[in-house]
């Protein structure tokens, strides 16, 4: 464990998560939450002004996502430490977070020692994830196949898996492109590119698809 105090900084919008994750890490000696945010625009100014050690980040935030949230603080941050806590699925997004600079994926039905755990393990410079994940990892560089996330939705790029996600959660495109921050115009793009990608006709037969895939992965 790191002999001196380790700064975290919380990133989830809901207010009893961040109260949890904040006296679960303040009972450890050695950890302090040094601030909070709830959506993708306050996480970026209050990080620039705290430089906390580790980032705990949800992937699903206001005015955005966590995983372009995690590429841009690796990018401003490259020696800035991020574990992703989440209700998703980490079977589709644990080496997408790892891939865009998390060194850590939980889930939220782990238990509060296997979340201090993780946090540990990150500081100590090594990967948190499950074994299923790390396994997967490991096939993945022995013999270069990919991480197996379906073998269509798969081929998303990471914020086209996200439309794809809200639109078979029920959103439309204004109230995915308000989510995301980003345009409807933006939103319809994505929609065309993963119709062409999962090859589907049209636009009836993508939300049936969303729909479908969206109910075979529950929230935890």
């Amino acid at each position: 464990m790191p002999d001196r105090h380790s700064n975290i900084f919380l990133i989830d919008d809901h207010p009893l998560v961040r109260l949890w994750l904040a006296q679960l890490i303040e009972e450890q000696s050695d950890l302090v939450v040094c601030g909070e945010a709830d959506n993708v625009r306050d996480a970026l100014s209050r990080i620039a002004a705290t430089r906390p050690d580790l980032v705990i980040v949800d992937i699903s935030l206001p005015g955005g996502s966590g995983i372009e949230l995690i590429k841009i603080l690796k990018s401003q941050y490259p020696h800035l430490l991020m574990i992703v806590l989440s209700m998703h699925d980490e079977s589709v997004y644990a080496e997408r977070a790892v891939r865009a600079g998390a060194r850590g994926f939980v889930m939220k039905r782990e238990t509060a020692n296997q979340i201090i755990e993780a946090i540990y393990k990150v500081l100590r410079g090594k990967l948190a994830v499950s074994n299923a994940v790390a396994k997967a990892f490991a096939d993945k560089f022995g013999d270069g196949r990919a991480l197996a996330v379906g073998p269509t939705v798969g081929l998303l790029s990471d914020r086209e898996l996200e439309v794809f996600e809200l639109l078979g959660s029920g959103l439309d495109t204004r109230a995915i492109g308000e989510r995301l921050g980003i345009s409807i115009k933006t939103v319809q793009a994505h929609c065309a590119r993963i119709k062409e990608k999962l090859e589907l006709s049209n636009a009836t037969e993508l939300l049936r698809e969303a729909l479908r895939w969206f109910e075979s992965h529950p929230r935890c």
